[in-house]
């Protein structure tokens, strides 16, 4: 039987559309794996940044909001693929900065 490495399945819960951040915070409370907060940090950096595409579709230019959106996604796909590998690799730059900013994620 193949096992799971520790806080990938919490990583991967991380990048489930819309609450999987959230369910994979309070998950990771009880486990606290560096690699799950990790993946949790990014997830929610992610999440801001598909809420500031959002409202720039709103408020300032549909197409780019919707060039800004497609780019989060494309980055949430690479991202859930690190996390399935069992890497901590994401968004050149903004990576690092999340894990730096996100702390009350820890």
């Amino acid at each position: 039987m193949k096992t799971v490495s520790p806080g990938k399945t919490t990583a991967l819960i991380a990048y489930a559309p819309f609450v999987g951040f959230i369910i994979a915070f309070f998950i990771n409370k009880e486990e606290n794996n560096d690699f799950a907060t990790w993946h949790i940090k990014n997830m929610f950096g992610l999440f801001l940044l598909f809420m500031v595409s959002l409202i720039v579709q709103s408020q300032v230019d549909l197409r780019t909001g919707d060039i800004i959106w497609f780019i989060c996604f494309l980055l949430w796909i690479y991202c859930w693929i690190m996390a399935y590998f069992y890497k901590e690799k994401g968004i050149p730059f903004l990576s690092e900065k999340f894990q730096q900013w996100f702390t009350f994620l820890n």
